[in-house]
């Protein structure tokens, strides 16, 4: 996938001539009157005689037959001329004389520029086998004088699809028209030529007029599917080329009945369905492309032996299933392309029998296990298995036997243990791509430096440690270095890089290198070719000075050091300066000011200074970046009243967490292509523009939270909302909830809490099936939870925060559709990610969704918010009745808050099936009966447990956690007993219970072993210990009390 498709282009055309008319003889001397016509030709063709090859050699002293391009009989008649690739820019017309060469047999006038329509006159030159018009600039309908030419054995018009501007076309005659008299027609191709037929009509065209047609070629004619039956009856074909067109159907069974074909090429063409797995088992099949159709499915046979199968092209489909063993059993595949598809399992050790192999490319798919040894491709130049889950070491491959191995990609997988030096000793190796896996260990030194024909080596996001080896250094054509994410450690001097003349592109961030250098900023001027160079987490203190002399950079960073002091000046000075981050140093304004006018730089696209301590007034913004992130700073000044016109191209801009304060500018609505606004953590007042929220359609973020806003939200979201993320929290908002934000459908966090909004619950975005996040905290909201019985269906919903509100009746969790709350994490596994919105598709940068929620006690800023995190907050509001059973159901719920309401009744035991809790909070309710014992025994993680100030009774369980919590989790229950309270159960008191054999053990493990308790108690709230304890706890006790063990 990777060779370069122009030289495919051009191959296969040249060679294609040199087979068709390569043979002609020369015999016969030249007759005068094709003496003549010949002659009358060259002077009525425009040409660059400059450039030409065989026209200008046309010598009048010397007979026509000997010409170059020209063919004679033996008569001396011409029967053959071929003026392929003649630079002729005009004279092909109707009065041509060209057709006066009527004994013409042979026809080639390929890849010229005539700019004009096919002359009419071609009828008169009925003797033609073969007419080659490719790729000859010649536009418009195509003649039906063609069809006259009833010889024709081969016929060319095609055109390449860059130079579609020329395009032929086949309206008036259509298709059956042009091939109706052609029946002696073998080689068609017609590829770029607009023909722009339905299925039905070329499928039957095709068999009904060329009934041994051999080759059919036509690519990217906008032909329509589907395949009709009709197709099945030319049983000559050999080839069939018709790539690049709508067919937008399923390939049909009978493509398999083709005994004699070679070459199959449908890619790009919207195929679906699944494809027939006969056709891979077409004995004289050499190359198959299917590739780019993504709706195609399919899955590979156990292929028979000695097939023919050259070319595998199956990239970008839906292909899934496993490799077969029997794939080597392809013993002539030269070329194959799996890439972007959905196979899976290992990669058969047999491919190590495929010794044609020049190109292979399995990336972007699920394959597992090791790679397989491929020494025996001795030819193989191209290997691309990067974006897998391909694990195990790489160090006994044998790849010093790949001498020919040009690229080598296997980044973005699991392989893990040392990286082979023989890598670094074969000699055809330029691109050498290991990143983003977990190799390890010290990097070794290599010798053969010189030899080394390395251009790119990426070894980022690896465990690589120690000393970066000094051989690198040495690399005299390296072009691309890219270390960055691993652990080198020790020193550089960044002296050691002059000697790299080449490099372009130079990463060593987030590595525990302390870079140096020695010397004057003109000691590295060889430097100054060097176009990318990022030292981000660096330990760099100042800026080096040889950055100076960098006048080609276009992208530099250096986040994530100790740099104090001004920003200097000559940064500002590099004109094709694209991608610039400063973030999180200590860096100041200039006095002189220079970054109070950034408008100058015009190609920037990306400005990161945010974590710094910049302050004074937003600087004039860059007119054509895309990415602005100048928060967490200590700007002080209003929003410039026109800051929306620089914002134009802008997708991400992010002021937040500063001193902003004053209105938000109107202008801001001009930035059209925003994706992100971020104006949160500042002081700004005054009311939110309804032009902002009529954003919405290309808004993705609107984040507003703490600053002093007023007034009410429009309600004008758009019919076509966009947006992911809306923050308003913490401000002095009014009025209702829009009901037009209904219209928000993929809205992922809704976070209005802390306001003075006064409405009912917002039952009408019960549709929002995407809402994971629904904050309504501190408001005015009232009324039922339940929306009248009406299901929400808020599957992915996981943090929702109702409390300090005016809610009331009961909390009625069996209406909400939370299936993410049922899940139970541990049987998922899930992995760590974030809830955030991506900025850009292909890129690394993100919004990260932030919100406050409280969790065991206490305020807690969630400055990324887990996927896996699951919250209820109910408290402070005027609920009643008792606690829902269903609650119980919610597995993979974190935390728990229903204090401060009027529960009534016992506490549900199903509660004790949250096993994953960690903090739950009943207190101040109504709520009576004993602490279910089942609590106790399911809630294993639990380090908050608060029932204060209810109207429990009976014995407070002393197993597992609830044997480490203070009376003040407790205080408030006259009822209770036992510790940690100083209340004396006494089971014969009315309302107390009897005590279980396990709770007077328990209570007798208490005052028979307290130091126990007094040493590992204070562990439990380490969350590392607690869960050790957890493990063992059980072992433990039936060690010190057998008689537990029954």
């Amino acid at each position: 996938m990777k060779i370069p498709y122009f030289s495919w282009l051009f191959l296969i055309p040249i060679c294609s001539l040199f087979v068709s008319f390569g043979t002609f003889v020369v015999s016969g001397q030249c007759l005068g009157d094709q003496r003549s016509y010949l002659l009358e030709l060259k002077n009525s063709l425009k040409f660059n005689s400059a450039l030409s090859i065989k026209l200008v050699r046309w010598n009048e002293s010397v007979d026509c037959c000997l010409w170059e391009g020209v063919t004679c009989s033996e008569e001396g008649r011409a029967i053959g001329l071929n003026l392929f690739n003649e630079s002729i820019t005009a004279g092909l017309d109707n009065s041509s004389s060209l057709f006066s060469l009527q004994y013409l047999e042979n026809l080639n006038l390929a890849y010229n520029c005539f700019n004009s329509p096919i002359p009419m006159e071609f009828r008169k030159l009925k003797n033609l086998s073969y007419l080659n018009l490719s790729n000859a600039f010649l536009a418009g309908q195509i003649p039906n004088s063609i069809s006259s030419l009833t010889r024709l054995v081969t016929l060319d018009l095609s055109t390449l699809n860059f130079l579609a501007h020329s395009m032929l076309k086949l309206e008036d005659p259509n298709l059956a028209m042009l091939i109706q008299n052609l029946s002696e027609l073998k080689e068609l191709y017609l590829d770029g030529v607009n023909i722009s037929v339905q299925g039905y009509e070329w499928c039957q065209a095709l068999p009904s007029s060329l009934p041994n047609l051999r080759v059919l070629s036509m690519s990217g004619c906008s032909l329509s599917g589907p395949f009709e039956f009709s197709l099945s009856k030319l049983q000559s074909l050999s080839i069939i080329s018709i790539y690049n067109n709508p067919f937008n159907a399923p390939v049909p069974e009978f493509f398999a009945n083709f005994t004699n074909l070679t070459s199959l090429e449908l890619s790009s063409c919207g195929l679906n369905g699944t494809f027939p797995k006969k056709i891979f088992q077409i004995q004289t099949l050499q190359k198959l492309d299917l590739s780019n159709n993504d709706l195609l499915q399919g899955s590979l046979p156990e292929f028979l032996s000695n097939g023919s199968l050259r070319s595998l092209l199956l990239g970008l489909t839906n292909f899934s299933g496993t490799l077969p063993n029997s794939i080597s059993n392809l013993t002539m595949l030269s070329r194959i392309d799996l890439s972007f598809c959905n196979f899976s399992g290992s990669i058969p050790s047999s491919m190590a029998n495929l010794t044609q192999l020049v190109y292979l490319d399995m990336s972007s798919n699920n394959f597992t296990g090791p790679i397989p040894s491929l020494s025996m491709a001795k030819n193989l130049t191209q290997m691309y298995l990067l974006r897998n889950h391909l694990t195990g070491k790489i160090d006994s491959l044998n790849w010093k036997d790949l001498l020919n191995l040009v690229n080598l990609e296997l980044s973005h997988n699991s392989l893990e243990g040392n990286i082979p030096v023989s890598l670094f000793s074969l000699p055809s190796l330029q691109i050498l791509r290991l990143s983003n896996n977990h190799f390890s260990g010290q990097l070794n030194e290599f010798s053969n430096v010189s030899s080394c024909q390395l251009k790119t080596l990426d070894l980022s996001s690896n465990h690589l440690e120690g000393p970066i080896p000094m051989s690198i250094f040495e690399l005299q054509g390296i072009q691309e270095l890219l270390l960055s994410s691993n652990k080198f450690n020790g020193s550089l001097q960044l002296n050691v890089i002059h000697q790299l003349r080449n490099l372009f592109d130079l990463d060593l961030s987030y590595n525990s290198l302390l870079i140096e250098y020695n010397g004057t900023s003109s000691s590295l001027s060889s430097f100054s070719h060097v176009t990318k160079l990022k030292l981000a987490s660096c330990k760099l203190k100042i800026f080096p000075d040889f950055l100076v002399n960098l006048s080609n950079l276009t992208v530099l960073d250096l986040s994530n050091n100790q740099i104090h002091g001004e920003i200097p000046n000559w940064i500002w000075k590099f004109s094709n300066l694209l991608h610039l981050d400063l973030s999180f140093n200590q860096l100041l304004m200039t006095r002189e000011g220079p970054l109070l006018d950034l408008s100058s730089l015009i190609v920037l696209g990306f400005l990161d200074v945010h974590s710094n301590q910049l302050e004074g007034e937003l600087p004039a913004l860059p007119p054509y970046a895309t990415y602005l992130d100048f928060s967490m700073n200590n700007f002080n000044s209003a929003i410039p009243d026109s800051i929306g016109d620089s914002l134009f191209f802008a997708r991400f801009f992010s002021i937040s967490s500063n001193k902003f304060h004053g209105f938000i500018p109107q202008s801001l609505c001009n930035a059209t292509y925003l994706q992100v606004l971020n104006l949160s953590n500042n002081t700004l007042n005054g009311t939110i523009p309804q032009c902002i929220i009529q954003m919405s359609e290309t808004l993705g973020v609107l984040d507003v939270r703490r600053n002093k806003l007023s007034g009410t939200i429009s309600d004008t979201f758009h019919d076509n909302c966009g947006l992911q993320t809306l923050n308003l929290n913490g401000n002095r908002l009014r009025g209702m909830v829009p009901r037009s934000l209904a219209n928000c459908i993929n809205l992922d966090v809704f976070d209005i809490g802390n306001n003075y909004i006064e409405d009912a619950f917002p039952c009408y975005l019960k549709n929002i099936s995407k809402l994971r996040v629904l904050v309504l905290r501190s408001n005015k909201f009232y009324g039922s939870i339940d929306c009248g019985g009406t299901n929400i269906n808020w599957p992915m919903l996981r943090i929702v925060d109702l409390a300090s509100n005016k809610f009331s009746g009961q909390l009625q969790i069996k209406s909400f559709s939370m299936e993410a709350m049922l899940d139970d994490e541990d049987n998922d596994q899930p992995m760590l990610n974030y809830i955030q919105y991506k900025v850009f598709q292909l890129s690394q940068y993100y919004y990260q969704d932030a919100i406050t929620v409280t969790s065991k006690g206490q305020d807690l800023e969630l400055v990324k918010i887990l996927t896996v995190f699951t919250s209820i907050d109910v408290s402070c509001n005027n609920l009643e009745g008792p606690i829902p059973e269903k609650i119980g159901e919610l597995k993979s719920l974190y935390v728990l808050n229903l204090s401060h309401n009027s529960f009534t009744d016992s506490i549900p035991p199903s509660l004790g099936k949250l096993s994953h809790l960690e903090s739950l909070d009943l207190s101040s309710n109504k709520l009576t009966g004993a602490i279910p014992m089942q609590l106790a025994d399911g809630l294993g993680f639990l380090s908050v447990l608060n029932l204060s100030f209810n109207q429990l009774v009976g014995q407070i369980p002393q197993i597992k956690q609830f044997a480490t919590f203070l009376d003040t989790s407790y205080e408030g229950n006259k009822g209770l007993c036992g510790f940690p309270l100083n209340v004396e159960c006494k089971y014969d008191e009315p309302g107390s219970l009897p005590p279980t054999f396990e709770e007077t053990q328990s209570k007798s493990w208490i005052w028979t072993d307290w130091n126990y308790i007094i040493v590992v108690g204070p562990l439990m709230y380490w969350k590392r210990w607690r869960i050790r304890y957890y493990r063992h706890v059980d072992d433990i006790l039936i060690k010190i009390y057998p008689q537990l063990n029954l």
